[in-house]
């Protein structure tokens, strides 16, 4: 592996340090503030927590109606456990990456990418600079897909609980008030400063979860035999549909990794990697589970919607609007980090570097508003485009960095066990990616004559 790295850098020496130098300038503008003010564990924790908790968590109860009671969990045990073996072998190239090259930081995403490619046979050095495009394309179309949707979930929440007042105000108009709070948050530009906003988050999500679940069991549960145990293969698609794009926090491993002031505090046993993802596998399986038993074939998309105009019901609105409001600012940042070098490069404000990150920021979160207002049906398309770029960064890519980087294990039989694992972990990526394009497609078909940004009613809306 290092001989390809080694003789392209002998052949001409001044050639391979500008992509270097063009891959890590720019973004010294942030790692700078990183390393001035480091996260700890505990903050890391509640970034981690935050970046997987969404609207999606209230979801869980429709995904394990189409699962079943006996392979839903299972399944969403599986999934979780596939997701953050990934989100490690993620982590472990980068490692790699930083100690081929002798770099003072850990490489990016999608500069993991890269120079795993790089590392690699010809087929791959030659796909290196479009792999990383590739990945930054995701990420920022993954991210800002997000966002977009956060203003129209936060909207309709916020119009359904001014209904129950008899207050009608067009959902457009509720965007442009939501606009003020969000704006706000994303002008916090460090991982650290961010901390209390994604505990706020952290906490909303909790309370809403917490109100849902006492409704849920105040009168007790219905008999298990009511439920479905097992599913046809058809709404096991829509399990999936659902279920695999809840564990699609990849994007954030590494930029919370190499911001931590002990980065390897992050990805040990009993780090921050395991420990959070546990408690998010824990949470979607609660919701999964009740929601289901619970309410039945009559669970909705989303389990707000299953607690009717009590006022439970608009707290637990309340609550999820806040906590998807504040979980904003962190999907945010993953995507201005990726752009902002680009822009300080691009109009040399390089003297001026935070009043261009927030120039920058502004103009973006007005970008997300304008996308979220104009475009009918906006969850459906981005879910569309989400089911490639989600399955592409959280199990197409970890695999096959590792199929790169390790093709010269010594050992035959860990070389075809690590082919047997990365086939299984592509082959559910690709069930994956069908299983959410056929979701996102159905519900375009069914619901692309609504003119007005209505309550999301199914997963594919939610992701």
């Amino acid at each position: 592996m290092k001989t390809s790295y080694n003789l392209s850098s002998n052949a001409e020496k001044k050639k391979p340090p500008a992509p270097i130098t063009h891959i890590t300038e720019a973004p010294n503008v942030d790692d700078h503030i990183k390393k001035e003010i480091p996260t700890s564990y505990f903050q890391s924790i509640i970034h981690l927590f935050k970046g997987n908790i969404g609207p999606g968590l209230f979801a869980m109860g429709f995904a394990f109606m189409h699962g079943g009671l006996v392979l839903a969990p299972i399944l969403t045990v599986l999934i979780a456990l596939i997701s953050i073996h990934c989100q490690h072998m993620l982590i472990n190239s980068s490692v790699k990456m930083k100690e081929l090259r002798n770099s003072e930081k850990y490489p990016d995403f999608a500069e993991t990418i890269e120079q795993c490619f790089e590392t690699g046979p010809k087929a791959t050095q030659k796909l290196a600079r479009t792999m990383k495009g590739l990945v930054n394309l995701f990420i920022c179309v993954t991210q800002l897909g997000f966002c977009c949707i956060y203003f129209v979930f936060i909207s309709t929440n916020i119009k359904q609980i001014l209904l129950a007042y008899e207050i009608n105000l067009d959902v457009h108009y509720v965007m442009l008030i939501t606009f003020i709070p969000i704006w706000l948050s994303s002008m916090i530009t460090n991982l650290k400063y961010l901390t209390p906003v994604s505990f706020i988050a952290n906490i909303c999500m909790i309370c809403g979860l917490s109100i849902t679940m006492y409704y849920g069991l105040k009168d007790g549960l219905p008999d298990v035999a009511e439920r479905k145990l097992f599913t046809s293969p058809m709404e096991l698609a829509l399990y999936f549909g659902t279920a695999i794009f809840a564990f699609e926090g990849i994007a954030l491993v590494l930029p919370l990794k190499n911001a931590m002031a002990n980065p390897n505090n992050f990805d040990r046993p009993m780090g921050v990697l395991n420990v959070g993802m546990f408690f998010v596998t824990l949470m979607f399986m609660a919701a999964g589970m009740v929601g289901y038993i619970k309410w039945g074939d009559d669970v909705a998309g989303s389990l707000t919607l299953n607690l009717g105009d009590t006022i439970g019901a608009q707290i637990v609105k309340v609550m999820v609007s806040m906590g998807v409001l504040f979980g904003y600012p962190l999907q945010f940042h993953i995507a201005i980090q990726i752009m902002l070098p680009s822009v300080i490069e691009t109009f040399k404000c390089y003297e001026h570097t935070l009043a261009a990150n927030l120039t920058f920021r502004s103009v973006m979160v007005i970008v997300t508003l304008g996308i979220a207002e104009l475009v009918p049906n906006l969850g459906l398309f981005i879910s569309l485009i989400g089911s490639l770029c989600s399955t592409a960064l959280a199990l197409v890519f970890p695999p096959i960095i590792e199929l790169i980087v390790k093709r010269d294990i010594s050992s035959i039989c860990s070389r075809y066990s690590m082919y047997l694992k990365n086939a299984i972990i592509l082959i559910l990526a690709m069930a994956g990616f069908v299983a959410g394009t056929y979701e996102s497609l159905s519900e375009i078909i069914k619901e692309f004559s609504s003119k007005e940004p209505e309550m999301p009613t199914t997963p594919a809306e939610w992701t």
